[in-house]
């Protein structure tokens, strides 16, 4: 296998994107650039980003090269320009005002390369009363309110792991900019800055949910509405076995087919639209799910239309027979992992290469982006 990350596959074969190191969305954000078929140059520091993970399993570096450049050096910062001039879209994911400190911000970027998409990726934003704090991903959604709405009325909020902030409301959102960015600067010349902030995007994921509100249609607490886990036909259940099965039978006919295969009833379905019987419907359905293990009502409700599913592990998950049939995972370089989404019709995306280990492109990455100073660092080999 080699580190040349092979750009050719996927609709942003051509597009050279600089991604300055750093733990996160930033990471996440270039490696679906880099799946998408982006040819990006990961700048890592001396010594690494500091997080206790090994490089050769960091998923998020997989399909990029990596270069390493001292950033303090006297040369640390003409190297990064060099790259910039080069590149089509420089991420960084510093606190405001650092990259400007170091001689690598946006002003100076763009006197090197006017078509310069330059994207900054923070918690809090570039500005505000708390630009310069540090944070992150619980206490950026909490602010958003949308922490808040997550988990059982009588507990605290659950905590989504990193996904709803750092890379829904965070990469996601930085993706989406750099890419609308780089169709204007495709279509005029000019480049600009893209300040993703992980609040902003937070919220605007809530957008629904502010028009549910505002109707009257949301209460403005946890486990009180239809998709909060207030519902007893949308949430989890309990099994025989400890394990649990997920339940969305929102639609009429789909709560109808749910009772019959749970073995319930509910005449003219009184209790589906009376949130004041929500209680008593969710006892009796907790009830019989109680009763059986999961792969139990598993069986029972394969191939039917009632919208439930058994809540698996991320072990479990890539051997689930849809997600093998149509490859949502994939195995590279002894790692499972989540194969790159969406999918193309004319330019298909893959796994092209494994974590980029620090160092191990500079060499490849000297001759292509004709920058032979890179090349005084290349730890002696392309493989990773």
């Amino acid at each position: 296998m080699t580190t040349a990350a092979t750009p050719g596959q996927g609709p942003l074969r051509g597009v050279r994107v600089v991604e300055l190191a750093g733990i996160g969305p930033g990471p996440f954000a270039a490696m679906l650039l880099a799946d998408l078929g982006a040819d990006v140059v990961r700048v890592d520091r001396p010594g690494g980003p500091g997080l206790a993970i090994d490089p050769a399993y960091d998923v998020t570096n997989r399909n990029k090269r990596s270069v390493v450049v001292d950033l303090k050096a006297p040369d640390g910062p003409a190297r990064v320009l060099a790259l910039a001039a080069r590149a089509d879209v420089l991420i960084e994911g510093y606190r405001p005002g650092v990259a400007e400190r170091l001689g690598i911000g946006p002003e100076a970027c763009h006197a090197r390369n006017p078509r310069l998409v330059y994207g900054r990726m923070t918690g809090w934003g570039q500005d505000g009363p708390l630009a310069g704090r540090a944070g992150h991903d619980v206490a950026y959604i909490a602010l958003t309110g949308t922490l808040g709405m997550i988990g059982p009325p009588d507990g605290p909020p659950a905590v989504p792991a990193n996904l709803l902030g750092d890379y829904a409301g965070g990469s996601l959102y930085l993706v989406v900019g750099v890419l609308a960015a780089l169709h204007h600067a495709r279509a005029t010349g000019t480049g600009q800055v893209v300040d993703a902030a992980v609040v902003d995007g937070t919220a605007h994921l809530s957008a629904m949910i502010h028009g549910m509100l505002a109707a009257g249609g949301w209460q403005d607490r946890r486990g009180a509405n239809l998709l909060d886990g207030g519902c007893p036909y949308y949430g989890t259940y309990g099994t025989a076995d400890g394990r649990y099965m997920a339940v969305g039978a929102l639609e009429e006919r789909f709560y109808e087919e749910f009772l019959r295969l749970l073995g319930l009833d509910d005449p003219a379905g009184a209790a589906r639209t009376d949130p004041a019987r929500w209680g008593e419907l969710r006892e009796r359905v907790a009830a019989r799910f109680r009763s059986r293990t999961r792969a139990h009502w598993t069986a029972v409700f394969d191939g039917s239309d009632a919208c439930v599913a058994p809540v698996l592990s991320l072990g479990e998950a890539p051997h689930h027979p849809h997600l093998a049939a149509r490859g949502t995972f994939t195995d590279h370089a002894g790692i499972t992992q989540p194969a790159p989404a969406p999918r193309f019709s004319a330019t298909p995306t893959a796994v092209r290469t494994g974590p980029a280990l620090p160092g191990a492109g500079a060499g490849a990455v000297a001759r292509e982006w004709g920058l032979p100073e890179l090349a005084n660092d290349a730890p002696g080999t392309d493989g990773v």
